[in-house]
């Protein structure tokens, strides 16, 4: 896996990225920082692959587990350190998994073995960050 990151020249502090895979994504810094606030803050960036690593394999499990699922978000919430580096510190996820019958003990499972075992983002995290999460089901 490989990615460039680019910065965007001497009026700021954004940042333009290409994915191996062929896809643009940009950041930009705070406003204190000499950002223009553009873009998501790498950290965010970071976060935010998480949730979407997370999530991935929640609807893959469930999924393969036959379950009925039709839809799911996930929400982290984190805290980082306050001095440098600033790593996460904490980070809760919080799942909202929509669907028909769906089986709390098979989202329960879903969310543990993603967090557990598949999420390399999240577990990443877990180096430094207390890690939580919870759920809910939403029938439809």
């Amino acid at each position: 896996m490989e990615v460039k990151v680019s910065w965007n020249g001497p009026s700021g502090m954004s940042f333009r990225a290409e994915t191996g895979s062929g896809h643009l994504v940009s950041m930009d810094g705070a406003p204190e920082g000499g950002g223009h606030n553009l873009a998501p803050r790498p950290m965010e960036m970071v976060l935010l692959g998480t949730g979407g690593c997370t999530a991935y394999d929640v609807v893959l499990i469930l999924k393969r587990g036959r379950e009925d699922v039709r839809g799911c978000d996930v929400t982290l919430k984190a805290e980082r350190a306050e001095v440098d580096p600033k790593v996460f510190t904490k980070v809760h996820f919080h799942f909202t998994v929509t669907g028909r019958n769906l089986k709390p003990a098979a989202v329960e499972r879903a969310v543990n073995l993603s967090h557990d075992k598949y999420c390399s983002a999240s577990i990443m995290l877990a180096k430094t960050a207390e890690i939580t999460h919870s759920f809910e089901i939403v029938e439809g």
